[in-house]
C-alpha cells in the first residue's frame, strides 16, 4: 500500500503499538490477522489524509521565496542548496530532520507532532540523514569534473 519500504516498517510499527493498546478489543476466537490489517489499513488512511495536507502546506512553503536576511550571500546559497537537497528526500523523513535538526525539537516532542511512537521519530531522522546524505554524494558526483 505505502510503495515506500521505510514507509511501510514505520506503519507495520504503529499497527503493532496500536494492537497491542487495544488489545482489549479482540474478540478471541476471531481472525487475528484480519483485525491486525484492519488496524493497518486505518492507520494508511489516517496517515495519507494526514499526508496529504502537510504536502500542501509544504508546497505553500516550497513556493515561497527565501527569506532575505542579513546573512552573506554564499550563507544563502548554501541555504538554498540544502533547501533544494531536503526536497529530494520523502516527505516523512524530510519532516522528521526538519523537526529534529532545524526546529531543534527533541525526539519525543517531534513524535508526538507527527504522532508517532519516539523509536519511530529517530529512525526516521537516521533514514533521512543517510537518504540527504546520498543525495548530496549524487549531486557531487554530477557535478564533479573528475567524476566523468
Amino acid at each position: 500500500m505505502a510503495r515506500d519500504s521505510a514507509i511501510a516498517d514505520d506503519l507495520v510499527q504503529d499497527t503493532i503499538v496500536r494492537a497491542l493498546d487495544k488489545a482489549d478489543g479482540f474478540t478471541p476466537g476471531t481472525n487475528l490477522r484480519a483485525w491486525c490489517f484492519a488496524i493497518l489499513r486505518n492507520l494508511f488512511l489516517e496517515q495519507h489524509r494526514r499526508g496529504r495536507r502537510e504536502r500542501i502546506a509544504l508546497e505553500d512553503y516550497g513556493h515561497q521565496p527565501a527569506s532575505t536576511s542579513e546573512s552573506s550571500p554564499h550563507t544563502q546559497t548554501e541555504m538554498q542548496e540544502l533547501e533544494s537537497l531536503l526536497w529530494q528526500i520523502s516527505p516523512l523523513l524530510r519532516e522528521a530532520l526538519v523537526l529534529v535538526g532545524a526546529q531543534e525539537l527533541t525526539y519525543a516532542e517531534a513524535a508526538e507532532i507527527c504522532e508517532v511512537e519516539v523509536g519511530t521519530m529517530k529512525a526516521r531522522v537516521s533514514r533521512a540523514r543517510a537518504a540527504l546524505k546520498k543525495v548530496m554524494a549524487t549531486q557531487d558526483k554530477q557535478t564533479d569534473p573528475k567524476s566523468s
